[in-house]
């Protein structure tokens, strides 16, 4: 049974009228797709652009879309949300991804932060976190859970890979800016505690994959808490 999202409040979400955060959903509960779509399509600063009950209709449309964020259910008849936020991040690269869940389906989550997804919010998570949670995200936030994190690092712990030669090959710049994500900070902040632009940021956030050799915010961290856990 999905859970219901709490009324709306106040989000205290910044907004002007020509920044809008231009939001896609895919969720195959109908009350709860056109829930969600309602309480982001009347506050401002947000536009709801449609909503999906699956993820080949997706798949379908929202390349065309070009929404900033996607709000992706991860239990969906025929191919589930991980396979359509694989499968979009190949099509739109620059394309942001929250999950939605019932439970706390922590496999799921963790699979879902690998194929490319910036984190993941229960169902019944109220609509002003929500609201926060969606521009968290388009300004580059991904907060990670203790638990999430922490299942990222086992991973790898278990993958056996060696995390000391490839951290030394960053930039003490790009340590910093590494740093700064793992504590889930936004490339926003980032920009402002380093004193940089937010193109700067991007740019080292691309070194760090590359030296890395991952494709994710989530296998980035990893990689950090793994380097300083077992340092």
């Amino acid at each position: 049974m999905h859970e219901i999202l709490e009324p709306r409040q106040s989000a205290g979400v910044k907004a002007t009228a020509g920044s809008s955060i231009r939001v896609a959903i895919v969720e195959d509960n109908h009350w709860l797709r056109a829930n969600l779509a309602r309480e982001i399509g009347q506050t401002p600063g947000f536009v709801c652009l449609d909503s999906f009950r699956s993820a080949e209709a997706a798949l379908e449309a929202i390349p065309a879309l070009r929404p900033d964020v996607v709000l992706m259910d991860i239990n969906l008849p025929g191919m589930d949300g991980v396979e359509c936020v694989r499968q979009l991040k190949k099509l739109c690269p620059a394309l942001q991804f929250l999950m939605l869940t019932v439970y706390e389906e922590s496999d799921k989550i963790f699979n879902s932060l690998l194929a490319g997804a910036r984190g993941y919010l229960l169902k019944r998570t109220s609509t002003p976190e929500l609201l926060e949670a969606i521009q968290q995200v388009h300004e580059g936030g991904a907060p990670l859970t203790d638990h999430i994190a922490r299942k990222v690092v086992q991973y790898f712990n278990q993958r056996g890979q060696e995390h000391s030669s490839t951290m030394a090959s960053l930039t003490p710049r790009e340590k910093q800016v590494l740093e700064s994500l793992a504590q889930g900070a936004s490339y926003k902040m980032v920009a402002d505690q380093l004193a940089v632009s937010m193109d700067t940021v991007r740019m080292n956030v691309r070194h760090i994959y590359h030296k890395l050799h991952v494709h994710s915010r989530g296998e980035a961290v990893a990689k950090y808490l793994s380097h300083h856990k077992n340092g």
